[in-house]
């Protein structure tokens, strides 16, 4: 049943590509039918990461498959990238422009289940791919086979990059990688996700930056000798207390949210060790770091109030992205020369039926591409390490249908549609919409000049730093 929906798929998109596309130059044409040529080992390829589920930092088998079938395509793949085993770049060509793809595989914890509109776990407890990080690692090898056979045939020339990057949704990989200098060489890098409409995402993310605090003090008998202990708890429970009293003087913009790590084990012993694992984030870099003082001094207060002592760690932060209007442009004349993506009757049946199991009005599901809207001054929400990225190289990123309209993100929804035909016919558009893409940067340098004038200006004088501890990421338990 699974080849024959497969090949069903595959036939759909061929006559897509033809009837829609038909004013392509012969190199997108080319690119477009590589695309399709391989689309059954690329849904394959997704699904097995999908099947996999695993998280942060744990992407063992997602990243040797991607890897393996990289290298079995011709690319020369280097493995084990800035000291993380699940990091890879595959390469292809010689010479400039040097264009970057990203990549992610990983899940979230927590979020199984299986592709069906009811909700029901695979194995309860277990991960699943709740922001579509299945497709989005395929989604760019797909557009990044498409151009390597397109150096490969000279009809373009360059070198092209598929950066396997782990960890986005914890530890931030991207960041590491970048400490090591990999992207530094880049003319221009492209990314996508999975989302529930299609457009070029021009927004940019909010910058974070990610702390433990710790406090240390005195144990002693809750009941019989209390003034003999110092509690850290006391320390962490003031802590909290003044960072949201801190919250009425923060700009709207401005978010921070922290969850307690240790608060002492039994009631009648006055804990001597207590720890806040806290984010903080603002829409740009400049924000986050009147935050982070701020922080800093209520943990010395809350140290002092309690007779204790404390600790600041960062564990890792993250820049808001460099939105690069020229690049958001060129990306917007690709979407509206492939036009959308077509849903069968049953496609759409089942993203009705998933969103009312789901609690939510149904919407439907929907293909069409957007239009370019200006960048607003601050982002809703969220952020990532493309932010990073972007900062190094002139990043242009967009975003895909995977899933039904107004679908929550990280949710059990996207899980399922992941897995099956929406979320397969959108990875494969993002395949062909980069491909596209990056064929103008290729074939035209006064594009990339461009893009790369613009980024040098917005830029200015900010120069990019890993926030980052030394060493390697500290893996925190599950």
């Amino acid at each position: 049943m699974r080849q024959l929906a497969a090949l069903v798929l595959m036939m759909l998109l061929h006559q897509l590509s033809f009837s829609q596309n038909e004013n392509l130059s012969p190199a997108k044409k080319t690119a477009l039918e590589s695309v399709n040529k391989h689309s059954k080992e690329l849904t394959a390829l997704s699904d097995s990461v999908w099947t996999y589920a695993e998280t942060a930092l744990k992407e063992h088998r997602s990243s040797a498959i991607l890897s393996a079938y990289a290298e079995k395509q011709g690319f020369k793949v280097t493995r084990n990238v800035a000291g993380l085993s699940t990091a890879f770049i595959a390469e292809y060509g010689s010479g400039k422009p040097i264009i970057g793809v990203l990549g992610e595989f990983d899940a979230l914890q927590g979020l199984s289940q299986k592709a069906q509109t009811t909700k029901e776990p695979v194995t309860l407890g277990n991960p699943g791919h709740g922001c579509g990080h299945n497709l989005l690692g395929v989604g760019g090898l797909g557009a990044a086979l498409a151009i390597k056979e397109l150096i490969q045939k000279n009809i373009i020339k360059g070198t092209v990059r598929f950066y396997g990057t782990p960890a986005e949704e914890d530890y931030a990989g991207k960041v590491y990688m970048a400490r090591e200098g990999v992207f530094n060489d880049l003319d221009v890098c492209l990314d996508w996700h999975p989302d529930y409409e299609i457009k070029v995402n021009n927004q940019s993310t909010q910058a974070i930056v990610d702390y433990t605090v710790s406090f240390k003090g005195k144990s002693a008998h809750a009941a019989a000798d209390p003034w003999d202990a110092r509690s850290a708890l006391d320390a962490a429970e003031l802590f909290n207390t003044g960072i949201n009293f801190y919250r009425e003087h923060v700009k709207p913009s401005v978010r921070m949210h922290y969850v307690y790590l240790e608060a002492g084990k039994i009631p009648n012993v006055v804990p001597d060790t207590a720890s806040v694992w806290i984010w903080l984030r603002d829409s740009k870099r400049a924000g986050v770091e009147v935050l982070e003082d701020r922080m800093k001094n209520i943990a010395q207060g809350a140290a002092l109030m309690a007779g204790v002592s404390y600790k600041t760690f960062l564990n890792n932060g993250l820049y808001e992205e460099l939105v690069i209007d020229k690049g958001a442009e060129l990306l917007q004349r690709n979407l509206d020369s492939l036009g959308g993506i077509t849903y069968t009757p049953e496609e759409t049946k089942f993203a009705d039926d998933i969103m009312k199991q789901f609690g939510m009005e149904s919407k439907g599901i929907d293909g069409s591409v957007k239009p370019l809207k200006p960048t607003a001054p601050d982002p809703v929400g969220g952020s990532s390490d493309v932010g990073d990225i972007s900062w190094i190289v002139p990043e242009i990123s967009l975003l895909v249908t995977t899933a039904p309209k107004e679908t929550p993100w990280h949710s059990w929804v996207v899980v399922a549609c992941g897995g099956m035909s929406i979320g397969h016919k959108g990875m494969l558009y993002a395949s062909k919409a980069l491909a596209s893409t990056m064929i103008d940067l290729y074939t035209n340098p006064q594009e990339v000049k461009d893009i790369r004038d613009e980024f040098i200006a917005k830029k200015g004088s900010e120069q990019w730093h890993a926030l980052l501890p030394s060493g390697p990421p500290i893996m925190r338990k599950d």
